[in-house]
């Protein structure tokens, strides 16, 4: 802010300070313009005299008007080197004036000759005893004499009238900038302090504490207050993200470490005996095999969601919904003692991942599979088109439902409704948790809704990108 205000000030001082020196320079020219004017209509009266009459009312006039430091030098340079002027000690002087030396009065004796050279116009030259003056000479033909008439006015004026306005913008400039400087420290001060507040809770941050909030004081609504709020969101979520990184790893072991510590105690087991039957042979390896089947399927569920957040993740293309759907559903009542129901079917296309649609529709049936009992539990499809470009699948059950407090958990990872479920009968937890990945990939969303008849659960698929099928119609 002070460069700025220094720069602002230096542009108008510079402006001011010409302007101010160019107006008076501009009075005095008319003034010597007109003097000189004046001086040579006053010698039209001897036109055609001799020289020495034309010599004398030049002396006469310049001496009626004696020349002070607030007057006008007036000077005619007449043939011959003969000059008449109303303060003639500036063309030379034999003797030093009182108070000079004899050097000082020879440097001033030099500038006086060369004021004896003509300079037709406005010149500025060295005066002795008056400084640095604006000149105006003119040429005039008083019929057998040729002469030069000048006048001019010093410019001290106009020096120190500059100085008064350099000295004006020096002081007044020196408090502004006080000011200035006082102003923009404390408005500086006011937008710091909250963002070195937060320089501090993010150097926390960075060192892995994620406790630390920014403090909002007062009633603040401008941009710090909303850097501020956004800040906190994004340590929520992070926290939020690093909690459930940490309970996933957790997770992720704990599943991983059960079927391995199966297979351990039951190959040692089998290492105990010196003679193992076959049967028992037979028995371990059955074992070790479901086991390792359970681990490949949640390795398999794992990289899934571990893919999701790619951009290549999908592979969409356009799915017509009838034929997809109803061989997807003839699969499934093979893998089952269910009754399973398929309803109305959306007649037309959808903008998607076959394969990544598939295996979400077989997790929802999964799911409801798991919550039914054999060989009478329903399990029922319905696709549904939604204006203007969804299509809506819902995937129902006449099982023991999901109660409300844990219709948005059930599509987090690792987590069961029943806690009582063991993981060889209720799976790692993973299905819905894929189920939404793959719903949030195509742009939609997976949520759980009332049954229909108010016993069980259902859960709705919703995607864009669907596509009425065209009716044509014939002409009898």
């Amino acid at each position: 802010m002070a460069g700025v205000l220094l720069v602002s000030a230096a542009v108008v001082f510079l402006v001011v300070y010409q302007d101010t020196g160019s107006q008076l320079e501009g009075e005095i020219d008319r003034d010597i313009s007109g003097d000189t004017s004046q001086l040579l209509q006053s010698l039209q009266g001897v036109r055609g005299k001799s020289l020495a009459q034309i010599q004398a009312a030049a002396i006469d006039y310049v001496r009626a008007q004696p020349y002070t430091a607030t007057s006008t030098l007036l000077f005619v340079l007449l043939p011959g080197g003969a000059t008449a002027s109303n303060h003639p000690e500036v063309f030379g002087s034999l003797r030093p004036q009182p108070g000079e030396t004899v050097s000082e009065q020879f440097i001033e004796n030099a500038e006086g000759r060369r004021l004896l050279v003509p300079r037709i116009g406005y010149s500025v030259a060295p005066v002795p005893d008056v400084g640095r003056t604006r000149i105006f000479e003119r040429r005039a033909d008083l019929g057998t004499t040729q002469l030069i008439a000048g006048s001019g006015e010093p410019l001290a004026l106009v020096e120190r009238a500059q100085h008064g306005v350099a000295r004006a913008f020096v002081l007044a400039g020196g408090v502004v900038l006080v000011l200035a400087l006082l102003a923009s420290y404390l408005a500086g001060a006011r937008v710091s302090a909250p963002l070195r507040r937060m320089a501090q809770v993010a150097t926390r941050v960075d060192a892995g504490d994620l406790g630390p909030r920014m403090e909002i004081t007062g009633r603040r609504l401008d941009e710090v207050r909303v850097l501020a709020e956004a800040f906190n969101r994004m340590l929520d979520r992070l926290a939020e993200a690093f909690s459930s990184q940490r309970e996933f790893v957790a997770d992720a072991s704990h599943e991983l470490r059960t079927p391995l510590t199966v297979i351990s105690g039951q190959l040692e087991v089998l290492a105990a005996q010196e003679n193992p039957s076959s049967e028992d042979i037979v028995r371990v390896e059955r074992l070790a095999r479901a086991e390792i089947t359970r681990i490949s399927r949640l390795v398999d569920d794992l990289l899934v969601l571990a893919q999701a957040e790619r951009t290549d993740f999908l592979r969409v293309e356009s799915v017509d919904l009838g034929p997809f759907v109803t061989d997807l559903w003839d699969g499934l009542t093979l893998t089952a003692e269910r009754r399973f129901e398929l309803g109305e079917i959306a007649d037309g296309s959808l903008r998607a991942d076959p394969d990544r649609l598939a295996q979400a529709l077989r997790n929802l049936a999964r799911n409801a599979i798991e919550h039914t009992a054999e060989p009478d539990g329903v399990v029922r499809l319905d696709v549904r088109p939604l204006a203007p470009d969804r299509v809506s699948f819902v995937v129902s059950d006449d099982g023991p439902g999901i109660p409300e407090h844990e219709r948005e958990r059930v599509f987090e990872r690792f987590h069961r409704t029943d806690s009582g479920r063991t993981r060889a009968t209720g799976g790692a937890g993973l299905g819905l948790a894929i189920v939404r990945a793959i719903a949030e990939a195509h742009k939609g969303v997976v949520r759980v809704r009332d049954a229909p008849n108010g016993h069980g659960a259902s859960i709705d698929l919703v995607l864009p990108g669907f596509h009425r099928a065209e009716v044509s119609s014939g002409r009898r």
